[in-house]
């Protein structure tokens, strides 16, 4: 006598219903459910129940005294990764050196950043913009733009423009003159040295600020 194994998933036409039926092994359902199980498991342990704290402290960026500790999701990694995009391909997130970078330059890879920065923030859904940790990095790039940009370049961008750009033109009308390299031009402003400490200033909570965002994209 044979011993028929039985199937692991069979169907059956049934005449009368005039329908297929699908027979599918315990064994089969099992399996799924394990699958299922283990997926659930991957995809907290990724970034929900089991996602590891990450710690933002404002004093340590020098944009505030506020410290928000969350548990990281995939949209608060792409938020932070496309932060961190925009800081590391633009001057603003690296270190400054006035002997060698021209400050306008500088001005102007402030104010793009600040421009994509809020477009940035203004495309996260609202859904998304409900959990703490999304509105702790909201809060985080709020604050960089608003204490640590805006006042800079309200105070200097403008005064230093209208130098620069006077200056420019004077050394251009020199005739039997070499035109003085930028570097050598902006140096000659007359606060040069108070403009110069707060932009390194800046430039310090910016670099500190994109590390943050890559710790927070390498975060499990």
């Amino acid at each position: 006598m044979t011993n028929n194994p039985i199937p692991l998933l069979s169907f059956a036409w049934d005449q009368q219903a005039l329908s297929f039926n699908l027979y599918v092994s315990l064994w089969i359902a099992v399996l799924a459910i394990a699958v299922a199980a283990l997926l659930i498991f991957v995809r907290l342990h990724k970034g929900g129940l089991f996602a590891r704290d990450f710690e933002i402290d404002q004093a340590e960026i020098g944009v505030g005294s506020s410290k928000f500790r969350f548990k990281p999701n995939i949209t608060d990694r792409q938020v932070a990764y496309a932060i961190w995009v925009e800081l590391s391909t633009r001057k603003i997130g690296l270190p400054i050196d006035l002997q060698h970078d021209v400050i306008v330059e500088i001005y102007d890879s402030w104010y793009n950043f600040f421009s994509v920065t809020r477009e940035l923030i203004k495309s996260i859904s609202v859904t998304q913009v409900k959990r703490s940790s999304t509105q702790a990095i909201v809060k985080l790039s709020v604050e960089v733009l608003n204490e640590g940009l805006r006042p800079h370049l309200t105070h200097w961008q403008a005064r230093f423009r209208h130098w620069y750009d006077r200056e420019l033109k004077r050394y251009d009308e020199r005739t039997g003159h070499d035109v003085l390299d930028p570097q050598r031009i902006q140096a000659g402003f007359p606060q040069f040295e108070e403009l110069q400490t707060d932009m390194q200033k800046v430039n310090s909570a910016l670099i500190k600020y994109r590390a943050k965002m890559r710790e927070l994209v390498l975060t499990e």
